[in-house]
């Protein structure tokens, strides 16, 4: 006896008719199409065996039904875009949603690299420095005036040029005597310390920290050597071409304050008149 061959989900013999195998199952075309066809997103009717399946993210088509949404040019073997699930041939879509350069105003079409900045668009060809005329592309740029400049441009027709080393300043800097300078640039004459941020004076024109002025300057406390600054309102005395600190100033003998009080002196010290009443 003949062995029989039947479709797998309706039982009719497949003798002498076409059937499609699924999962090594064979079926008839009818139940096949039934059971596992993809239904065309245009015509809403199932693809057949006999036709091509075209899909894109899980959606189908006939070939005949897969077009653009707009002109209805058939969009087989040709570049589409999709917007609010609909197909679009890259034509359509340009004109209707592609960003304008905001220099040649034309198209930037879809797939072609394009320039953004602060909400406007460029082609890459059209994203050029206004002075040099050379494409800018991924490199550092400063805008001006709705004008955009590339680094070596903006320095040599914008930028600030530091007193000190004659190099453009970008960013920051400091300014003393009406004068630009790197913040890096403006140093203490004396120990080369940064003083940007930093309290400070000055001597013929040249700046000092406070210690280095001080130590080069500043005259000497008859009491404890160190140097007076007389800056931030240092309270001194004074006395025949000598100097104290306030607290410095006292009595050799006996250490009183003889800050507003009398004194005497005895060679180079100071004392108090009790402690000097035997001189």
């Amino acid at each position: 006896m003949t062995e029989r061959f039947d479709c797998h989900y309706c039982k009719e013999s497949l003798f002498g008719k076409k059937y499609i195998l699924r999962e090594e199952s064979p079926y008839c075309v009818k139940c096949y199409e039934s059971l596992y066809s993809n239904t065309c997103e245009e015509c809403k009717k199932p693809i057949g065996c006999d036709c091509k399946d075209l899909s894109y993210k899980d959606r189908h088509w006939h070939e005949t039904c897969f077009h653009c949404f707009q002109c209805k040019n058939s969009l087989v073997d040709k570049p589409f875009a999709a917007k609010e699930e609909h197909l679009l041939c890259t034509e359509c879509y340009s004109n209707e949603y592609s960003s304008k350069c905001n220099e040649c105003k034309k198209t930037i079409m879809p797939g072609t690299r394009k320039m953004e900045y602060k909400g406007n668009s460029w082609h890459e060809t059209c994203f050029i420095c206004h002075r040099c005329q050379q494409p800018i592309g991924t490199k550092s740029f400063i805008p001006k005036d709705n004008q955009n400049f590339c680094v070596p441009c903006y320095e040599k027709q914008f930028a600030m040029q530091c007193v000190q080393c004659k190099k453009a300043i970008t960013t920051g800097g400091v300014t003393y005597r009406e004068q630009p300078w790197h913040k890096e640039c403006f140093v203490c004459t004396g120990c080369k310390k940064q003083l940007s941020g930093q309290r400070f004076t000055s001597r013929d024109e040249f700046a000092y920290c406070l210690s280095c002025f001080c130590n080069l300057y500043a005259k000497k406390c008859a009491g404890c050597t160190n140097p007076i600054s007389g800056l931030g309102g240092t309270k001194y005395i004074s006395f025949e071409e000598r100097q104290w600190h306030n607290d410095c100033f006292n009595c050799k003998k006996c250490s009183l304050s003889l800050v507003g009080r009398g004194f005497l002196t005895e060679r180079d010290d100071i004392l108090c008149p009790e402690c000097g009443k035997d001189i």
